[in-house]
């Protein structure tokens, strides 16, 4: 089992398309954004709103670099 000492999560400024958070949790847990990415894509598909309010709900609550 890995653990991720000494690494903190915040959204990405580098790796961005809206806010850095797909990119900041791909930088934590050590994979590529794309997986993050697809996964913000199948959430919206039902009906939009619970992607929408996953992705708004972890930009309030990771912080910046």
């Amino acid at each position: 089992m890995t653990t991720n000492q000494g690494r903190v999560l915040r959204r990405s400024r580098r790796n961005r398309m809206l806010a850095g958070v797909c990119g900041g949790l791909a930088e934590f847990f050590g994979i590529s954004a794309f997986w993050f990415r697809l996964a913000m894509i199948i959430a919206l598909i039902p009906d939009g709103v619970p992607g929408v309010l996953i992705y708004i709900l972890l930009w309030i609550m990771i912080p910046g670099e």
